[in-house]
């Protein structure tokens, strides 16, 4: 069983989590590794650990996922879960269950328990903020950028051209780093699981529903979390504030409940390869010790569920002629105006729904190809591989550019023949 007594008393400030992540290391050293991903605006660092086989390394076929909380101080929930989150799977794997054992060494996981720590510091206060930003809404505001392009048939430029705090840098440097294909932020003060868009498209407008173009697999990702929390789709169960989420399976489109610019939901849709669903674990945000026994059998199984998701789709890796992966090639879905691009080694994943697609690999100097991909309801993604060869244009522009862009010139004698012909034929 899980250590709650023993451990909760060491989690009650943040100074204290690098402590546990390193009891928890030195549990499972084969399977864990620490690491920060920057500091706070008070110099305080945001540590993460890895759950893996292979701490460190990322492998071509493996799916990165994540789990963050904490974005806001004073919702401590989410940040003590993910905290008996991993000394639970470190329990397990030791103890040979094989579901842990299946999750470790196929999934590259990532928990980030604190992302606002200067916040947690303050969470007694009305809001727990970092210097007094919201860093779930932080992020540089993509949605506005997309759909004005959309509106004037322009190609979107990302462009982040307003003031982000530095835990929300260290953010997106870390997303950009990693090829992430899932993950959860966890929140509180809530029972319920939003999903992207966050914001809405119609201007002025506070409720409106704004899907994306994978709006079913949102769906279904939310659901995956909901329908296996033990309270979230409870009919008898209390409403936390107003609304009643679990009319609505426990899960809403994030725009439909409150607009919000800038979420790192829609950024990570619109920027990276990964999916990310918010998940708001619990009525209290600042549950008292006593609760969090109940508060974790509550959540465990949908954190292992979510988790479990990441395979749910296609994988594949797209090579050249070569047999060398292509890095930054894009994976287009027919119906789903949606690419995601591959990662350094040529691997990706793209999470889809069961059924038959569709899929399309092309890369700059190369020639599309598309084949059909069909995925099961097995949670084991389809293997889906693109070998891609180079256009002709292509192959000249390097023959062009291996002799600097010089004529290619002919040896002497087939220049002296072809001067002779074109001597007898008079031009």
């Amino acid at each position: 069983s899980i250590f709650i007594s023993s451990f909760t008393k060491l989690t009650l400030h943040f100074f204290h989590i690098p402590q546990l992540m390193k009891v928890v290391n030195e549990m499972c050293p084969n399977i864990t590794r620490i690491y920060n991903i920057g500091k706070s605006y008070n110099g305080l660092k945001l540590y993460a650990i890895e759950i893996s086989d292979n701490p460190g390394e990322h492998e071509v076929g493996e799916p990165e996922f994540r789990y963050t909380a904490g974005s806001h101080g004073n919702e401590v929930l989410g940040r003590e879960l993910l905290l008996l989150l991993m000394q639970f799977m470190c329990l397990e794997y030791l103890s040979g269950n094989q579901r842990i054992r299946h999750l470790v060494e196929e999934t590259r996981i990532h928990l980030l328990p604190s992302v606002n720590p200067d916040g947690y510091e303050k969470a007694f206060e009305v809001v727990g903020l970092s210097n007094g930003i919201d860093i779930h809404h932080n992020f540089p505001d993509l949605n506005s950028i997309l759909w004005e392009a959309e509106a004037k048939k322009w190609i979107p430029r990302k462009m982040f051209n307003h003031h982000v705090a530095v835990e929300t840098r260290a953010l997106i440097t870390w997303i950009e780093k990693i090829p992430f294909v899932l993950g959860g932020n966890l929140q509180g003060g809530e029972l319920v699981v939003t999903f992207p868009y966050d914001k809405t498209r119609s201007q002025g407008v506070t409720r409106e529903p704004t899907p994306t173009p994978d709006d079913h697999i949102f769906r279904w990702l939310a659901f995956s979390y909901s329908s296996t929390h033990r309270r979230m789709t409870d009919a008898s169960q209390r409403v936390c504030h107003t609304e009643d989420f679990a009319k609505e399976d426990g899960t809403i489109n994030g725009a439909s409940w409150h607009t919000a610019a800038g979420s790192m939901n829609d950024f990570s849709y619109l920027h990276t390869n990964c999916f990310e669903l918010s998940m708001y674990v619990g009525c209290d945000k600042f549950p008292h010790e006593s609760e969090l026994p109940e508060e974790w059998e509550n959540n465990r199984e949908s954190l292992l569920v979510f988790l479990e998701q990441v395979h749910r789709g296609i994988k594949g890796v797209v090579k050249d002629s070569q047999g060398r992966g292509i890095a930054n090639a894009t994976i287009s879905v027919d119906g789903i105006s949606h690419d995601i691009r591959t990662a350094t080694d040529g691997d990706y994943w793209r999470l889809l729904n069961p059924g038959e697609y569709r899929v399309t690999a092309k890369a700059e100097g190369y020639s599309p190809i598309s084949k059909k991909c069909e995925v099961g309801y097995e949670m084991r993604a389809t293997r889906c591989d693109f070998n891609i060869t180079r256009t002709n244009l292509s192959r000249i522009k390097e023959i062009m550019e291996k002799f600097n862009k010089q004529p290619i010139r002919l040896p002497l004698r087939q220049s002296q023949a072809r001067r002779s012909r074109e001597r007898r034929l008079g031009t």
